[in-house]
């Protein structure tokens, strides 16, 4: 009788174990899909600046239209981009055009002291920094799901119940130049 007590004590131990295993992974999945949020949140805070960042330049530099037109193209792209990859790529790509656009700027004393010109460049700048910091908390959400799935015993349960890994937000192919922050000049 006590071997009986035994063996389904040590049964329902095992359930109640799988349960907190699942319980854990989709608590896991639900934070990296909030700090994906996170991120789309500054993504579209900074889609929405670019287009009177770039009209702004625009009235002092009429003549660099190929800049305003890439920076205009890349942010189409990041907006329509469907994967984390092909996000991650377009969103190297926007980095860049910004770059440009600044760069240009800095060609126009009259523009780098209009006041518009001086509070997109700061809210850019801050959505830049908030962009990093939501990307570097997703990413850690994504790791710490992606040890889980992988590591014994949870990658038992994360198997029977079809978890699969997710993406990290990374840089595109163009790591370097994104990597360096947009640079904004006073």
């Amino acid at each position: 009788m006590t071997l009986i007590y035994i063996v389904l004590g040590v049964v329902v131990l095992l359930i109640l174990w799988g349960v907190f295993a699942y319980n854990n992974f989709i608590l896991l999945i639900n934070r990296a899909k909030e700090a994906w949020a996170d991120i789309d949140v500054q993504l579209k805070r900074r889609y929405d600046l670019i287009p009177n960042l770039v009209e702004t330049v625009k009235g002092y530099a009429t003549h660099e239209s190929s800049a305003f037109e890439n920076v205009t193209k890349a942010r189409a792209a990041a907006m329509g981009a469907g994967t984390l990859e092909e996000k991650s790529q377009a969103e190297a790509t926007l980095a860049g055009a910004l770059k440009t656009v600044f760069a240009v700027a800095e060609a126009y004393p009259d523009l780098k002291a209009n006041q518009n010109f001086l509070a997109l460049q700061t809210e850019l700048s801050d959505t830049e920094n908030k962009i990093q910091a939501a990307r570097r908390f997703y990413n850690g959400n994504v790791r710490d799901l992606n040890t889980s799935i992988e590591v014994f015993p949870g990658n038992i349960v994360a198997g029977m119940a079809k978890f699969s890994k997710m993406e990290f937000f990374e840089l595109g192919e163009d790591e370097k130049a994104a990597r360096e922050p947009v640079a904004v000049k006073f």
